[in-house]
Order: structure tokens, then C-alpha cells, then sequence
């Protein structure tokens, strides 16, 4: 199985294979609109920008499984993105990104890149691991995506080569993307 086997539904509705990224780097990440990390849409665009003809994708995966922070239809969603944030990279249907829903692409990236835990010297990691630990405990376990705008890493070749937890911000991955790209 490889990540170019994955088919799923873009946010207007459209079937999309995952093969038509062949030869791209990839940035794939769960989003929602109601959430402490949502300004991340404006450095995700940023880096899309910034770095699309060098042949990055940015992936986005509205999902509504954190404390509901992602209620909005398919519809409302893409046009908060625009409105808001400009977003013009690829988001796709509300997804199930953990547990028995979880859409089998997310279930492939956490297989390939297991949570590894939150860095406990970041503040925002500590506080996160916090409300975590006590409102919803479940989430820590297994290798499950933890919350929102978590993202992944894949290279050309289609390999998941890294995973940065929700308090990673998108443009500190600049180093790792331009290594991806050859930059």
C-alpha cells in the first residue's frame, strides 16, 4: 500500500486520487475553523505560496471531531478559509482523521509516523497536553491524530517523513520542506 492508492472527496464533492501527487512534497493536515490554531491557515498559505512551483501541495482535512470546533457545512467551511485566510491549496470533504471513522489516509500516516508526544518545554504544548490529560484523556492514547492541525510531511516518492503535532507552527517546517524540495 502506498499513499498514491488513496482516494478521497475534494470539498466541492469531487472524487480525487491521491496519485495525481505523484513527484510532490505534501503537506497534509487536519483543520477546523473554531479552533485555537486556526490562524495556522495563514502560514499554510503562506508556505503554499511561497513554495508551489517548486512543487509543494498543501492538503486540508476539515475535521469536527475536536470538541466540535469544526461544525460548519462542506460549503461554509471553504468559503471561511477564502474569506479569512485566503486559503487557494486543496481542502477536501469533512473527514474523520482518528478512531474507528477515521478515513484509512489518516490511519496510513499515523501508522507511518507514530505520535511520539508533545514537546512538555514548549508552553503551548504543556497546555495542550494539560486540557488534554483532563477533559479528554482518550485522545492521548495510541497513535491517533491528537488534535487539530496536525500535520504530515511526504516527500516526492510518497513517503510520510514526518509529523508535527498541532503546536508546531507551518513555517517552521520551512527547513524540512525546502530539503523535500531540493531548495
Amino acid at each position: 500500500m502506498s499513499i498514491y492508492d488513496f482516494k478521497l472527496k475534494s470539498i466541492q464533492g469531487q472524487e480525487i486520487s491521491m496519485s495525481q501527487y505523484k513527484g510532490k512534497v505534501l503537506i497534509i493536515v487536519n483543520t477546523a475553523s473554531k479552533c485555537g490554531f486556526t490562524p495556522q491557515y495563514e502560514e499554510l498559505q503562506e508556505l503554499y505560496k511561497k513554495y508551489q512551483a517548486e512543487g509543494l501541495e498543501i492538503l486540508g482535512f476539515p475535521s469536527n471531531q475536536f470538541a466540535e470546533q469544526e461544525p460548519g457545512s462542506n460549503e461554509e467551511v471553504q468559503n471561511f478559509c477564502k474569506i479569512n485566510y485566503g486559503v487557494s491549496f486543496q481542502l477536501f470533504e469533512k473527514t474523520d482523521v482518528r478512531g474507528k471513522t477515521a478515513h484509512p489516509l489518516f490511519e496510513y500516516l499515523t501508522d507511518k509516523v507514530p505520535f511520539k508526544g508533545f514537546d512538555l518545554n514548549h508552553p503551548i504544548s504543556e497546555k495542550l497536553n494539560s486540557v488534554l490529560n483532563e477533559k479528554f484523556p482518550e485522545l492521548l492514547e495510541g497513535n491517533d491524530v491528537k488534535w487539530n492541525f496536525t500535520k504530515f510531511l511526504v516527500d516526492r516518492q510518497g513517503n510520510v517523513i514526518g509529523r508535527y503535532e498541532p503546536t508546531t507552527s507551518p513555517l517552521s517546517m520551512t527547513k524540512d520542506i525546502e530539503k523535500l524540495l531540493g531548495l
